[in-house]
Parts: structure tokens; C-alpha cells; sequence
């Protein structure tokens, strides 16, 4: 029998998912691997996790999936991508289009 972990009701998790091209894997991955390097690093980040999958078009499946202890860190957690792409002279919106990456991003409640 699986035990259910107790959550505190304002927990939120944040969904991306993306469908990449197979020849823009490692750059995407590259990126998406330092942007979680920093959340898990952050206040209020209770867990992040980065899942792959293959599909059978050839394109990559993405999923990162972070779970925040609250709104305000989701927010700060913005904040702090932002300028870390702005250092990093990254553009995401850019990044998605050159790469013919398609996303799908979305914060979620626990119900």
C-alpha cells in the first residue's frame, strides 16, 4: 500500500512540458539542466525533477516538474531565471523558436 506524503495546502507545482527535435536535445537539455540547477537551489523549492522520454516521431519528450512551497516563491524563482538568461545572453522565446521546440507551461494546485 503506497502512503500518501501530507502536503500543506498552498503547495504548487510547476509543469513544463516540451516536445524537442531530436537534433536539438543537448542544447535544450544543457539549458534546461542549469535553470533546474538553479530552482533546486532556491528558498521554497521543495523538489525538481527533469524527465525524458522518447518518442516514436523521433522528437524528446521534457518534463520538468518543480514543487514550490508557495506562490511567492514561484514568483521569486522568475525573477532569478530571468537574470540568469539575461547573463547568460539567452533568449527563451528565441531558443524555442530557432530550435522548433514546442512547450506547454503551466503552474498546478494539488487537489
Amino acid at each position: 500500500m503506497l502512503k500518501k506524503l501530507a502536503r500543506a495546502p498552498t503547495t504548487l507545482f510547476r509543469v513544463d512540458k516540451f516536445i524537442v527535435p531530436a537534433a536539438a536535445r543537448d542544447e535544450f537539455l544543457d539549458q534546461v539542466s542549469r535553470t533546474g540547477a538553479l530552482l533546486g537551489s532556491l528558498d521554497g523549492c521543495l523538489q525538481s525533477h527533469i524527465l525524458e522520454q522518447q518518442s516514436r516521431s523521433g522528437d524528446v519528450n521534457i518534463v520538468t516538474i518543480v514543487e514550490w512551497d508557495r506562490a511567492e516563491s514561484i514568483e521569486h524563482a522568475r525573477h532569478e531565471v530571468r537574470a540568469m538568461q539575461r547573463r547568460m545572453g539567452v533568449d527563451p522565446q528565441e531558443m524555442l523558436l530557432r530550435l522548433g521546440i514546442r512547450a506547454d507551461m503551466a503552474s498546478y494546485s494539488q487537489l
